[in-house]
């Protein structure tokens, strides 16, 4: 049966009509499928029983499996979820005041290959369907009660969003209409290792997503070092099209840097950034490594982490320094990861 989250509003109306039903019905099952969270084709209580049987027996409203939820003591909650073909991604939920982040995949695996994250060990499988992208938001949306939802979406889970754009923003046109979740546009970020051609068609959508860049080095010889597919592109290449990204949508870029234990979070590295992005419009988000089990990786200690704020601060830069969350439950940055070991076949949780 084909999963009723492919569907878009229009293709419901179309199936609607084909079933003799107005087209009312199928904003009401919209409805319910996004704010109305249910979970089940018998919960639409409005819908005509005839019409929730036709449903039943054509459309799957679920296609993904929780298989594993963990609760860290900060409030972050992580789903492992295996899809209909037996993979596996996670997603997270992150409690912060009143704010309820989730920060979804868009591939099974990676194949950017970073060295210090866990995303890619195994590499990458395939793209997410947007229907798999949106079932994330759905399933993370349940954790919440009803007096509450969700108030920011982060794609920084497993994958490299930008090399799905085309299934991302299709998932994220659903979430953020007035018929989805009503998500502000601008409370979504889409995080990239740097792919410049798709940060150009993304300036392009005439949408108000903000957009991060992991830069993680201030020149080529060290990125080359961290993120493989940096000699396809260059620095150069992916800070103009990030510029050329500021300059069509006005929206200010984050630029993230996961700070090495004597990798790249020594003081001639932090001169290199100032001069690298004081002349940008930018929020620099430094991020003390998170460990993962069996990489050689290590987070630096709290006096080189301090005495690299300071450079940066005082080179004028915009900085921001992100609170880990989700350690104890392996759900915080470069953490997620897809692995299967042991004789029971069970998810090695390594986000």
């Amino acid at each position: 049966m084909k999963p009723i989250l492919e569907l878009s509003p229009e293709q419901l109306k179309v199936w609607m009509q084909e079933h003799d039903c107005p087209d009312y019905r199928a904003r009401q099952l919209t409805k319910w499928l996004f704010a109305g969270r249910a979970a089940d084709f018998d919960m639409m209580t409005d819908l005509p029983e005839g019409l929730r049987q036709q449903l039943k027996s054509t459309f799957t409203l679920w296609q993904t499996e929780i298989v594993q939820s963990h609760q860290d003591p900060d409030g972050t909650e992580k789903l492992v979820l295996q899809l209909a073909d037996g993979g596996r991604i996670e997603c997270v939920m992150i409690r912060e005041g009143s704010r309820r982040t989730i920060c979804i995949s868009t591939q099974v695996g990676c194949a950017m290959g970073c060295v210090f994250c866990a995303s890619g060990l195994d590499g990458v499988d395939r793209n997410l369907t947007a229907a798999e992208i949106i079932e994330q938001v759905l399933r993370l949306q349940q954790l919440l009660p009803t007096s509450e939802r969700i108030s920011n979406i982060v794609v920084m889970g497993m994958g490299e969003p930008l090399a799905n754009l085309s299934q991302l923003l299709v998932a994220l046109e659903a979430v953020t209409s007035s018929d989805g979740l009503e998500i502000s546009t601008r409370r979504v970020t889409i995080s990239t290792v740097g792919l410049p051609e798709a940060i150009r068609r993304l300036a392009e959508q005439d949408r108000h997503y903000q957009l991060a860049v992991s830069l993680h080095a201030p020149d080529d010889e060290l990125r080359n070092q961290l993120i493989p597919t940096n000699t396809k592109t260059g620095l150069e290449a992916i800070l103009a099209a990030s510029d050329y990204f500021f300059e069509s949508t006005g929206r200010r870029l984050t630029y993230e840097y996961v700070l090495l234990a004597d990798i790249n979070d020594q003081p001639e590295h932090a001169h290199a950034l100032v001069s690298l992005l004081r002349s940008r419009m930018a929020l620099l988000n430094v991020i003390p490594y998170n460990p993962v089990m069996g990489l050689p990786y290590r987070t630096p200690s709290k006096r080189a982490t301090s005495q690299f704020g300071s450079i940066l601060q005082d080179g004028g830069l915009n900085v921001k320094f992100r609170l880990r969350k989700g350690d104890s439950i392996n759900a915080a940055c470069g953490q997620l990861r897809r692995g299967v070991t042991g004789a029971d076949d069970s998810l090695v949780a390594l986000e």
